[in-house]
């Protein structure tokens, strides 16, 4: 069989090396999502670090199985291409961080916590919970109370499993739809022994 004429070594040369670096860029993309969706990376911000702590009093951080669920494990999609995006997108966050409140105040990451559990409910419903399905199977769900094996087996149809299961590991937020502000930062003010109304100002800046 002839070859034709436009493969040449040049040609060849560079499909290899373009082959190569190729290979190469997706080996870094993988260490790139490896490293980035460790505990050590994501809490590696004073603001993230407060957020963890409920975290690791969680099952999530200390289950009997002794499966740890990682950052990344449940905030980062799976495929090293879907996983390089959330990355990405994630960068807003550290937009927020670098210019706008001061996150790193236990104060303003209260006030602000809502805000970001919304949004991260609404990045589990929009993908069915499937970082979820990384570690629970439906059909192995059985529990320990009575009932819950019937629960999952037949009131799940179409339902994803942030519907039900929300305040798992973080600090609890109420839901988007019963979730009253002022509430919330009265509720963060007598936390903090603030005066009434502090709340407001520091989130208006």
């Amino acid at each position: 069989m002839k070859i034709p004429e436009f493969i040449t070594r040049h040609v060849l040369l560079a499909l290899m090396l373009g082959g190569l670096t190729g290979i190469g860029f997706i080996l870094f993309l993988i260490e790139f999502d490896h490293y980035t969706s460790s505990e050590a990376f994501c809490t590696g911000c004073h603001s993230m670090e407060l957020v963890a702590k409920p975290y690791r009093k969680s099952s999530h951080y200390n289950p009997v199985s002794g499966v740890r669920a990682s950052c990344g494990d449940c905030h980062v999609s799976e495929g090293v291409l879907a996983a390089t995006w959330d990355h990405l997108m994630g960068g807003k966050d550290l937009f927020a961080q670098l210019f706008g409140r001061d996150y790193d105040d236990p104060v303003i990451s209260a006030l602000s916590l809502p805000d970001a559990a919304f949004s991260a409910r609404r990045w589990f419903h929009e993908r069915n919970s499937e970082t979820c399905n990384r570690c629970h199977l439906l059909q192995a769900i059985n529990g320990t109370r009575p009932g819950t094996l019937a629960i999952h087996q037949e009131d799940t149809a179409g339902k994803s499993c942030i519907a039900c299961h929300t305040n798992l590991v973080h600090r609890e937020v109420p839901d988007e739809t019963t979730f009253k502000r002022e509430k919330w930062n009265r509720m963060i003010e007598e936390e903090f022994g603030l005066e009434v109304g502090t709340a407001e100002k520091l989130m208006s800046r």
